[in-house]
């Protein structure tokens, strides 16, 4: 119950947005435009500030990358392992697979701060940051022979790889934030948690799921109850302990990513079918989330 508690408030931006998407705002182009605007100025901000402003152990960072990097490549490999169950063309399957292995950075850091504060921000944004490469590879690499986006390009002008590596660079040089500067980027980064889940919700889509069912349900087992399980035993074999352990254990049981969607549509994948599965992982993601965070307490 507690840890229901715990994921009701985010959740309940997440089902506002949704409400307010076909109720108050129907306008696309105004959610497209908070989306926009979360993703290119609040939400850097948020990893930007977090990252500058908190102790980082640089020697403690490589088992959390590592065991970040272990589940990513995991959700990879379960998913295609499903692929026989699925039914799909090449490039459907392609689409989809994404959503075995992409994570909700908005859900993730609005958790890890409501558990660990700042440090628990600091900790996520670092992590999803130093993920967000490699699942971009992953995802281009699969869809790229059907598409024109150009990989390098892509990461080089994404706005959370160039926040985090900002951050992480001012941390480690010494530097110290003025406070002026401090309060301006902790209130962007307010705006940033509460529009940012207002915009999952609103990008919730249902419809046909498409292909075969055993193979959509075999998509959300993966992102949500088998790659926490792979974090949580290799975040213990790499000898992760306290916040690193819990950050890195609801990374993996995040629900799977908008930019999923963004991607297909673009490279001409199944977008339809994409969407649903979001939709169905951020639905499902608040009995899982709650099961392994009962878990971690």
């Amino acid at each position: 119950m507690q840890s229901l508690l715990l994921l009701l408030p985010d959740f309940s931006l997440i089902l506002l947005g949704a409400l307010a998407r076909r109720v108050l705002v129907d306008t696309d182009a105004i959610w497209a435009g908070i989306e926009r605007l979360v993703y290119f100025v609040l939400f850097p901000a948020l990893l930007f500030n977090a990252l500058a402003s908190t102790p980082i152990d640089a020697g403690g960072a490589l088992p959390l990358f590592l065991t970040g990097l272990g589940v990513m490549l995991a959700g990879f490999a379960l998913g295609f392992a499903g692929r026989p169950l699925m039914g799909l063309s090449a490039m459907g399957f392609a689409s989809r697979l994404q959503c075995a292995y992409r994570f909700n950075t908005y859900i993730g850091i609005a958790i890890a701060g409501k558990l660990h504060g700042a440090v628990g921000v600091a900790t996520m944004g670092a992590l999803c940051g130093a993920m967000v490469p490699f699942a971009n590879i992953m995802a281009v690499g699969m869809l790229a022979r059907h598409g024109q986006a150009s990989l390098l390009r892509e990461l080089a002008r994404n706005p959370l790889v160039i926040a985090t590596l900002a951050g992480l660079a001012y941390n480690l040089a010494g530097f110290e934030l003025a406070e002026p500067a401090q309060a301006f980027l902790r209130r962007l980064g307010d705006a940033a948690v509460a529009l940012g889940l207002l915009a999952v919700g609103a990008a919730l889509r249902w419809g046909k799921a498409g292909g075969r069912w055993a193979g959509s349900a075999w998509i959300v087992v993966v992102k949500l109850m088998l790659l926490p399980a792979v974090a949580w035993l290799l975040g213990r074999q790499l000898g992760l302990t306290g916040i690193a352990f819990d950050v890195v254990v609801l990374f993996a049981a995040l629900p799977s990513a908008s930019s999923a969607y963004i991607l297909a549509m673009r490279m001409g994948g199944d977008g339809p079918g994409v969407a649903w599965l979001i939709s169905a992982t951020t639905l499902l993601a608040v009995p899982s989330l709650a099961l392994w965070l009962y878990l971690l307490r």
